[in-house]
């Protein structure tokens, strides 16, 4: 089996780094992990992936030991690292410029680390840098790490400092998605991308028999996964026009709810209940688990977690239910302030058989029997809308809103359960967003590519409405990083830059002159917020360049929009 070295790997991230094509990175990291040493491999995979890496040292740290034998001033460094947005980058671009203030020949390490460093070679495995050589650099005093990563820079070659650094910090991104990865799996193994991504749920572990396990030739009869959660189905935005060319009676109508997505699982071993985002959630809602112990062993449902109003039988705030979260344990008057339901709208498994693959009525059918059965009060079954005519679409959707729902769900009754984002069968509707106009008044430069552009925006509200006489004053309402197309955000950038009063740090307060549509989908009360209000979901929708300063929203309507959600 072939083994990947350092430069090797770092050859394919500037290969990626400057393709533009999805198939050709996808066949870039095909032909890159066929037939490679699994114990590089894994680490490769889960680079690629974005898998949470731990870090060794902070780049600030690397800042610190870089600046400490050289003459270069904060303030250059301050200037290099606004244009390039990356610490680990900054300091990979700026040491051949600097390297011969350094000399490393008397610097003590200690003799274990000193072997490991005697070993260091441009043909190094990925697996030894990530296994024997990174570990080391962690947790030692501060003299001995600052020789051990001068000792380091000064023995690899300088195009190599990029990719080491990154791999230090933990900071390692590439432009590379999930989904690439997982087509140049399936590409490069034969596999199907479903197969992949069923593997990827287990927890990852980056090590020989990790990558052995998800490179392996599929198993026809898999039964029992134990804890490990199955990929989601994800809906995509509704293309009206297509579906209203389809027969009505083709199509579910479900309500969408603002909750947290959840897959709960029941084995004879336990209950586990998994936030899309592939966290282990048990602990955060215990109410969940007791209503775990009614179903049969071997199921798994698909559904939304809620903080319920029995009462008025419809959700409460999304806020109720961010009481509820980052939660190590949950008290009685927390659980009695904010009570949880399970809405479930997909059953994929039950008694040991895979659903997936049956038509969603068929699996409806099932669902809504078992919910019967249970007879529980955290466990809600998602109704079906009745309507005959898709001109009632938008009535519906109305009514969703005044029954506490996001929107609507338009799904294909003869559709499987998929994995991934697949469109055609699962379709979301939502309201309109929720829109304020606001002043400009801070801007930060973005990271990455677009580390020379400030693209990171803050905005305001007036404190009172321009009806009055008071003196106004503008405060900050929310901040937004999305929204402009490439030739706006290029044209505020060059207005920013000329427009610049004060700096703070990174920060440039500019002149008052600009108002943005800023739309976000809900409004709540916060006291960490200066104008008492937090928004979801900020992003710009449009750059009023018809509005004046003055015109732009106050608190008030803010605040109105607050108690328009409230009573809905």
């Amino acid at each position: 089996m072939r083994q990947v070295s350092f430069k090797s790997f770092g050859d394919l991230l500037s290969e990626l780094d400057e393709c533009n094509a999805t198939k050709k990175k996808i066949s870039l990291i095909s032909e890159f992990i066929k037939g490679i040493d699994p114990r590089d491999g894994s680490w490769i995979l889960a680079l690629l992936i974005g898998n949470k890496q731990k870090r060794v040292i902070t780049g600030r740290r690397l800042r610190e030991i870089l600046q400490s034998n050289s003459k270069i001033p904060a303030w250059l460094f301050d200037d290099c690292f606004a244009q390039v947005g990356d610490s680990a980058e900054t300091i990979s671009l700026l040491w051949p410029q600097i390297k011969h203030e350094y000399d490393t020949s008397n610097l003590e390490c200690s003799e274990d680390l000193e072997l490991v460093l005697n070993e260091l070679r441009n043909s190094n495995s990925i697996h030894w840098w990530m296994e024997s050589l990174l570990p080391k650099l962690k947790n030692l005093t501060d003299i001995a790490q600052k020789n051990a990563i001068l000792k380091l820079w000064k023995r690899i070659p300088d195009l190599d400092h990029y990719l080491a650094n990154k791999l230090i910090t933990g900071g390692f991104r590439i432009g590379v998605s999930k989904g690439i990865v997982v087509q140049s799996i399936a590409q490069s193994y034969e596999l199907d991308e479903s197969t992949i991504l069923e593997r990827l749920m287990a927890p990852m572990d980056p090590d020989a028999l990790w990558f052995q396990t998800l490179t392996q030739p599929a198993e026809r009869d898999i039964t029992n996964r134990g804890a490990i959660p199955y990929p989601f189905y994800l809906a995509s935005p509704v293309q009206i026009e297509k579906i209203t060319e389809t027969p009505e009676a083709d199509w579910r109508l479900e309500y969408k709810w603002d909750g947290i997505r959840g897959q709960l699982i029941k084995r004879e071993s336990g209950a586990y209940l998994w936030s899309r985002g592939e966290e282990l959630i048990n602990h955060t809602f215990p109410e969940i688990m007791l209503m775990a112990d009614v179903l049969p062993k071997d199921t798994v449902l698909d559904g939304e977690i809620l903080c319920w109003n029995k009462e008025q039988n419809r959700p409460m705030p999304f806020a109720s239910l961010q009481r509820r979260l980052g939660r190590k344990t949950v008290g009685n008057k927390l659980m009695k302030e904010c009570p949880i339901v399970f809405m479930a709208y997909d059953i994929i498994e039950y008694n040991e058989d895979d659903l997936r693959n049956n038509k969603l009525e068929d699996r409806i059918k099932i669902l809504q029997a078992l919910q019967t059965n249970s007879n529980h009060p955290c466990f809600l079954f998602q109704q079906n809308k009745q309507y005959k005519k898709w001109d009632e679409l938008e009535r519906i959707r109305e009514i969703s809103g005044h029954d506490g729902a996001e929107g609507l769900m338009i799904k294909k009754k003869d559709s499987c359960y998929l994995s991934g984002r697949k469109r055609g069968h699962w379709w979301k509707y939502k309201h309109e967003p929720m829109t304020l106009d606001a002043v400009l008044i801070y801007a930060q430069a973005g990271t990455g590519k677009r580390a020379n552009l400030f693209t990171d925006y803050t905005f305001a509200l007036w404190n009172e409405s321009n009806k009055t006489s008071k003196e106004r004053k503008l405060v900050t309402f929310a901040k937004a990083y999305s929204g402009l197309n490439n030739t706006e955000v290029e044209q505020l950038d060059k207005w920013i830059r000329m427009n610049t009063i004060d700096r703070f740090g990174p920060t440039r307060v500019v002149e008052q002159k600009q108002v943005f549509e800023i739309a976000f989908e809900g409004v709540m009360e916060s006291k960490r917020h200066k104008c008492g209000l937090a928004v979801r979901f900020p992003r710009i929708h449009r750059w009023r360049i018809d509005k004046k300063v003055s015109d732009a929203d106050n608190i008030d309507e803010a605040r109105r929009l607050l108690k328009t959600e409230s009573k809905l």
